[in-house]
Formats: C-alpha cells, sequence, structure tokens
C-alpha cells in the first residue's frame, strides 16, 4: 500500500524507465500460487534469475528454530527465504519487521520473530552478521512501519541502475536515513524555545510530554513528505521512532518517560548535564509569537 504512493521514482515509472520486472508480488501478480511454485523453484535450480530479493514482514522462528508456526507447502518460510538468499544478488527487507524484528518481535515475543539480519539492534536475525548476497552486500534494511514510499522505489532504482548505496550502521541506505525527523518538522520552533504541548490539537512540540521520537529518529519523513503533502508531526501526531531497531517501544507510546522532569532519551548530541539549563534559557527567550503558539505547524 506504501508502495503504491511513491512518485520519485512512481511504481510505474520504476518499471518502465529502470528495466525491472516484478517476478511476484502478492497484492500485483495476477498469476495463480501454481506459478509461484514454479518460479521458486526455477530460482532454486538457477535457471531464473534473482537479481533482488523483498522480503516484507518479520521472520517466525519458533517453534524451537523450526520455523513451523509460519509453513508453506509443508516447509517454514524460514527456510524457503535462506535458499532464496544465497540465489539473489541484493536482498532488501522492506519495513521495520523484516528489518528487525518490529512489533511481531516486540514482547513477549511469542513466535520467535527476528529480521533478517538483525534481531533489533543486534546484528544477526535469520541470516549471520556475515552473511554476504552474491553482490557481496549486506541485507539492505528500508526501515518504517511502513517503509516510505520513496525510499523504497528510489533504493530499488539506485540498485537497478548499478549506482553505489552507502550503508549506515544499521545497514539502512544513509541517502534515505541521514537525516532526523526532527529537521524539517514545523514544529522545531517551539522545541528551541521550550513550548511544550501537553495535550493533543495544539501547535507546540510533542516531544517533551507527548512522546514524540522525532529528535532521536533517522528518517525522510519531514524532508521529503509522505504523498507530498504531511507527516505525522505536521498532523499533530507524535513520531514513534518506526524506523529504529527498537520499534515498537515496550511503553506508553503517548508518553514522554522522564527522570524528574528531564526525558530519558534526550535528542541525539545534546549533553544531559546542559539540556535543563539551556532549556530554562530559551524559554525565557521565547518570542511573544512563539509563546502564544501563533505559528501554523
Amino acid at each position: 500500500m506504501s508502495i503504491l504512493c511513491a512518485d520519485s521514482p512512481s511504481l510505474e515509472e520504476l518499471l518502465d524507465q529502470y528495466g525491472i520486472d516484478i517476478l511476484w508480488q502478492p497484492s500485483l501478480s495476477s498469476e495463480p500460487k501454481g506459478k509461484l511454485d514454479a518460479l521458486i523453484e526455477a530460482i532454486l535450480r538457477d535457471e531464473q534469475r534473482l537479481d533482488i530479493l523483498c522480503i516484507e514482514g518479520s521472520i517466525m522462528t519458533g517453534p524451537n528454530g523450526s520455523g513451523l508456526y509460519d509453513p508453506y507447502r509443508g516447509r517454514s518460510k524460514m527456510s524457503l527465504v535462506r535458499e532464496l538468499a544465497e540465489k539473489c544478488r541484493y536482498l532488501v527487507a522492506m519495513g521495520t519487521c523484516a528489518a528487525f524484528g518490529g512489533v511481531h518481535a516486540a514482547p513477549p515475543n511469542p513466535t520467535d520473530c527476528t529480521g533478517i539480519q538483525f534481531d533489533k539492534k543486534l546484528p544477526g536475525g535469520l541470516l549471520p552478521a556475515e552473511w554476504r548476497s552474491r553482490a557481496g552486500a549486506p541485507v539492505i534494511n528500508v526501515s518504517g512501519c511502513p517503509a516510505h514510499p520513496n525510499a523504497m522505489t528510489k533504493t530499488l532504482a539506485m540498485l537497478a541502475s548499478g549506482l553505489p548505496l552507502e550503508l549506515d550502521h544499521l545497514n539502512r541506505p544513509k541517502d534515505f536515513f541521514n537525516s532526523l525527523v526532527h529537521q524539517g518538522c514545523t514544529r522545531n520552533e517551539y522545541h528551541e524555545y521550550d513550548v511544550e504541548d501537553s495535550a493533543f490539537g495544539e501547535k507546540g512540540c510533542l516531544f517533551f510530554n507527548l512522546g514524540c521520537q522525532g529528535p532521536t529518529t533517522h528518517a525522510i519523513c519531514n524532508t521529503e513528505l509522505w504523498n507530498g503533502r504531511s507527516s505525522k508531526t505536521r498532523a499533530g501526531v507524535p513520531c514513534f521512532g518506526c524506523t529504529s531497531p527498537d520499534f515498537p517501544l515496550d511503553q506508553d507510546l503517548f508518553r514522554t518517560e522522564k527522570i524528574g522532569a528531564v526525558p530519558i532519551n534526550l535528542p541525539l548530541g545534546v549533553e544531559r548535564a546542559n539540556y535543563m539549563a539551556y532549556k530554562s534559557l530559551a524559554h525565557e527567550a521565547a518570542p511573544e509569537r512563539v509563546l502564544n503558539k501563533e505559528m501554523d505547524p
């Protein structure tokens, strides 16, 4: 559903201009299930080339490491992914669940879900940390819940074009995970002057009281808007940090956890010792238009 909203490039442009042929996709392919079975066998026999393998959703490894909580034609999907992974030039984890485990791996994780090459932030999931595809690349993690549509299509376009794709320490493409959700947020000035909301529906910053993780989350949500027009924070909803390996946090999503008056998780690059002094001074220096929340986020 997310990739259908891509516009730079769109899904149609991805197929027309970059020579990508979708071998199979559950929602976009019209062939009967038997075609998928034959396709899988052709790939495993090296009769069908598999340039890019995209996996969506976490990998169920239970019970007891068998993967049979999630079977396919008498075998586990876990084992099928392992076999296909050895045949592809690139393996792309589409979404946080495939990348890190995501929602399904949240406590208590009854089906022992994991990401493809990460278990939360720990290297090594279904595949070991040292695994590499036929092109010599690790699993490429296009995280998000859902993944940003343009991050998906641009990643695929770059791979199809043979362009270099630099990855961060979590194997996410740096082109789409090198800025914070906080950057480009229309509530930034409220944050800098410590004008914080304590209830939804107002215009101030959502970080200090309402659980917004924008200052700690790398994603392009506020620099490349969803559907070209909006984002969670622009709509008055806190960033949930859905591109991060520890998403979802095992706590209230709409409350900022604090020790006393200081948030436990501070904005990246901020020293705790200086934080409260800075915020107090900033609030005192806030212009009237900011204190009166006269700006439209």
